[in-house]
């Protein structure tokens, strides 16, 4: 725990790729059915250049309660240096109430690359070619 009271987060299980993140609140939210809402973590993070940190939603949070990270993955940048804050949103059709310290939300630290676009006129074919939503298969 931090000198301010904000739970570091934190893995549950050995194999976990995801750190449970908690809210960190004054008081009580209620998240009522079909809205949204940022939820404060206290967090501030300094993301090593070349990484970036995914919000993703609890599995166990969207399947009993219908409670999703609305933008998941949501992606904090490594130049951003403000509170994370956890967008919520509630699908079920009762109202859901965040306390201080719930669970709300995984963070995944991943690497990545930048790419280099170029324009083009042309690109190369393939057997999937233009084909769309659903051209693979059920």
């Amino acid at each position: 725990m931090a000198e301010d009271g904000v739970l570091i987060p934190s893995y549950q299980s050995s194999g976990s790729a995801g750190m449970d993140v908690r809210a960190h609140l004054t008081q009580d939210v209620t998240l009522k059915s079909g809205c949204i809402a940022a939820i404060d973590t206290g967090l501030y993070l300094e993301i090593p250049e070349g990484y970036e940190v995914q919000v993703r939603s609890r599995s166990g949070l969207a399947l009993k309660n219908g409670i999703i990270v609305l933008n998941s993955p949501g992606t904090i940048d490594s130049d951003y240096r403000g509170e994370i804050k956890v967008i919520l949103m509630n699908l079920s059709d009762k109202d859901f109430i965040i306390r201080d310290r719930d669970r709300i939300a995984q963070l995944v630290l991943s690497r990545y690359e930048k790419a280099e676009l170029q324009a083009s006129d042309e690109l190369s074919d393939t057997e999937r070619g233009c084909g769309g939503f659903g051209s693979t298969g059920v």
